[in-house]
């Protein structure tokens, strides 16, 4: 007996109903970007190592899927290497290109090659898969979407409230209790800088970026193996344990970096953003969090994450500033900031309520029963005028028993049944049956657009 096929760990399979789902939260994320005024690209699925390579951190880039070279890709593979089991030379030897791990570099490489062709400042989205190569678990998967939202060209600090007004938009629509998680990393600079580890700010960020994951202690235990001095540690862990209101934590460190140009800078920014957001009004709860760190290296002002209150989840959108991102490309002095929502946690946070409108779980509006050549063919036409009309209908392609095709538009959600037999195709009515309350109703068949629409 042959073996069953499957699917790589971290990867699913999507049914149509569930397709009908996520559409759902794709459409809703996207007209959201339109009405913000994004405008949409798309990049490829596979970027140059070169393009991917060192922007996310060491252990961003151990993340990354590398492709193997076409044809012999062991023909430049130094045997030393390989004796040696030397992966980093390795990897450069035979693969060329990874699949992209995030948006964010592939729009970075994007806005350099196309510079000459963009207006400045430039706001785009995009709605596309991503793939790591990290273990599978809940609301952690290997193939994944993001919908992304960026604004390059432009310092202002409204463009960080203009965000996370969309984030709030968002997930009203969605109808998800949220709390919008903030901070900004010219504080967790000026912190590292204050306890006199400047020149540990990677490793910390690295570390405290995991505390949602392995705690407070485990995240000091990875700060002593990166050479962190204990005293260092100590002072730390009350600022990354502060609590109270915005305000009050606000106060708190701008006492502790008093002495921290960087760290008043980022404070300074920090009230800017808190007080516009305020201002705009919004339904998601807005936090303050000094503990909030996101790992990658290349963001450098305000940072956002979200979480979902009513699911335990992962977050289900981040995002920041990132001045220097396109540098590494030859673009100097291009500041940027966006986020990213994660679709497919989106997806798990609603499954997990139930918060998708019922009409979202339908299939075709109208099935129309399939009696025989004469009567289908009939069928066939109403079926016609109701595309033209903008009204979802199909025509059940087999006479088949009746029972039969009754069940299977049970099955499949349909709203209405049509039923067109040998007296409605004499009289040129059609009966349709409204599958919720189970009534009838008999009229002509050109009136059928109207009824149904």
């Amino acid at each position: 007996m042959a073996q069953k096929p499957n699917i790589p760990k971290g990867t699913r399979d999507f049914s149509p109903a569930e397709m009908a789902r996520r559409n759902y939260i794709f459409n809703t994320i996207r007209e959201a970007f339109r009405l913000f005024g994004y405008r949409q690209i798309e990049t490829p699925a596979m970027e140059n190592l070169s393009t991917l390579m060192g922007k996310y951190g060491e252990e961003g880039d151990k993340l990354l899927f590398k492709i193997l070279n076409s044809g012999d890709f062991m023909k430049d593979v130094n045997p030393d290497d390989l004796k040696e089991r030397h992966l980093a030379r390795l990897t450069n030897e035979m693969c060329e290109k990874g699949l992209r791990y995030d948006l964010t570099v592939p729009f970075a490489r994007f806005v350099v090659q196309h510079r000459n062709e963009i207006q400045m400042p430039f706001k785009r989205f995009q709605i596309q898969p991503v793939w790591r190569a990290d273990r599978p678990q809940k609301g952690r998967y290997r193939e994944f979407y993001q919908c992304d939202a960026d604004v390059v060209g432009s310092d202002s600090l409204s463009n960080e409230v203009e965000l996370l007004s969309l984030i709030d938009h968002v997930m009203s629509k969605l109808r998800i209790r949220t709390c919008i998680h903030v901070n900004n990393r010219k504080i967790l600079t000026g912190i590292a800088e204050t306890i006199g580890e400047a020149d540990k700010i990677i490793d910390i960020t690295v570390a405290i970026d995991k505390i949602d994951k392995i705690g407070i202690d485990n995240v000091n235990a990875e700060l002593r193996e990166k050479g962190l001095k204990e005293e260092a540690i100590s002072a730390l862990r009350p600022i990354l344990e502060l609590r109270g209101s915005n305000e009050e934590k606000l106060e708190v460190i701008s006492s502790i970096l008093s002495g921290s140009e960087t760290g008043m800078k980022g404070l300074e920014e920090m009230r800017e953003v808190l007080a516009g957001i305020e201002n705009l009004g919004h339904s998601c709860e807005v936090e303050f969090d000094v503990s909030l760190a996101r790992g990658l290296n290349y963001y450098t002002g305000t940072i956002i994450e979200v979480k979902a209150l009513d699911v335990e989840i992962g977050s289900i959108t981040g995002g920041g500033r990132y001045d220097n991102l396109t540098g590494v490309f030859g673009m100097t002095g291009l500041s940027g900031v966006g986020i990213s929502f994660g679709a497919d946690r989106i997806y798990d946070v609603l499954n997990a309520l139930n918060l998708y409108p019922a009409e979202v779980n339908g299939s075709v509006k109208a099935l129309f029963i399939n009696f025989g050549e004469a009567e289908a063919a009939a069928s066939a036409r109403c079926v016609k005028a109701l595309h033209d009309a903008g009204v979802s209908a199909q025509l059940y392609p087999d006479a088949a028993k009746m029972k039969k095709q009754m069940q299977y538009a049970n099955s499949e959600g349909v709203g209405y049944v049509v039923m067109i037999g040998d007296k409605e195709l004499a009289d040129g009515t059609a009966t349709v049956k409204n599958m919720t309350d189970g009534s009838q109703v008999t009229l002509s068949q050109s009136e059928l657009p109207t009824y149904l629409c």
